[in-house]
């Protein structure tokens, strides 16, 4: 008779160990993002990138057994495509408009000038393609949601997710303090600087924080433009999505060569989509938006701290600088394009 392993549990019940543990090292991260802002009287990292850090401070003392991946894997793939679809709520096309159409053509402009540069960056480093494109996505759109939102569609590893998440937060940071410190070296009105936010800084929270030196007026276009940026996400999955269906490497057995079934749209992004739609038709009660966004968060965090269980940071320190001059040069050339397009914007 065979005997199972004393990790074999019920299908249902597999994943609650996993879970449990992605809930505690979510949990940390509240807890320290609270004593983050009591200490330094400003949140720079988030709880997003607090529980990410966590999960990786944990695997490197201790990695995970069986009994934990199948919860794990569930935060990391399952339950972040639930939080993409949720996130959609939080958009409403008719907000989108009504920033005027310059700020459409500018955001679009540099999200796609910002995409190709990275990419071609990232193939002068030698980069991975996959994790590529994992920072092409994460700097010029949304950061974290940008690069978990874009990793199914191009089969990107867990690995894959967490290093670039990790090292593009870094970048990220210093863009917030850096864009306060270039003030005396910039001639920009306060809007122009919030606009210069909303087109550099990632993080929503990243971007009030570094638009509230210049004014209220200031926090109010970073985030219209951060809005448009982030909408930027669909079409941006759609279009990866469409090239990413192509001939496999290998052949089947009558010497023909297979073709990927994927789906030129994966179920997420339609999700996303569909529920940005349904807000827009005022279909959702506002008093529920607020517990759909609440819910949203909190399983991307469970899906970062997942992240950071899945990743092995040894070894990312010993391939990360490709990836780390990538990041750092990807960066450079957004800040150096939305300078171009802010300074011709708020001319005058």
């Amino acid at each position: 008779m065979t005997t199972l392993p004393r990790w074999s549990l019920p299908i249902g019940a597999r994943q609650v160990p996993g879970i449990g543990l992605c809930l505690v090292i979510t949990g940390l991260a509240c807890l320290l993002e609270r004593m983050e802002g009591m200490v330094l009287g400003r949140v720079w990292l988030e709880t997003l990138n607090l529980a990410l850090l966590a999960g990786l401070a944990f695997r490197a003392m201790h990695v995970p057994g069986p009994v934990w991946m199948p919860g794990i894997r569930c935060c990391s793939r399952t339950l972040l495509n639930v939080a993409i679809v949720l996130l959609g709520t939080s958009f409403s096309i008719d907000t989108v408009f009504s920033v005027g159409p310059w700020v459409l053509v500018a955001v679009a402009g540099v999200v796609a000038f910002s995409l190709v540069f990275t990419c071609c960056i990232g193939r002068m480093m030698g980069l991975d393609t996959r994790q590529t494109l994992l920072v092409a996505c994460g700097n010029s759109i949304c950061g974290n949601s940008a690069i978990m939102a874009a990793a199914p569609v191009i089969r990107a590893g867990e690995r894959d997710i967490g290093v670039t998440i990790t090292f593009t937060a870094a970048g990220g940071l210093v863009i917030v303090i850096g864009i306060p410190l270039l003030r005396p070296f910039l001639d920009m009105s306060d809007m122009a600087q919030g606009a210069l936010a909303g087109l550099t800084v990632y993080a929503v929270p990243q971007v009030v924080a570094a638009a509230a030196p210049f004014g209220a007026g200031a926090i109010h276009m970073g985030m219209l433009v951060k809005l448009v940026r982030v909408l930027m996400l669909g079409p941006v999955c759609v279009i990866l999505s469409i090239l990413s269906v192509r001939p496999e490497t290998g052949r089947d057995k009558h010497g023909k060569r297979p073709y990927a079934l994927t789906r030129l749209v994966p179920w997420y992004i339609t999700g996303f989509m569909a529920m940005m739609t349904v807000r827009s038709l005022h279909l959702i009660p506002a008093m529920a938006v607020g517990p759909i966004n609440t819910t949203a968060a909190v399983l991307t965090v469970l899906a970062m701290a997942a992240l950071g269980l899945s990743v092995d940071i040894r070894s990312v320190l010993r391939t990360g600088r490709p990836l780390a001059l990538t990041v750092m040069l990807s960066l450079c050339g957004l800040l150096g394009i939305s300078l171009l397009v802010v300074t011709a914007a708020f001319r005058g």
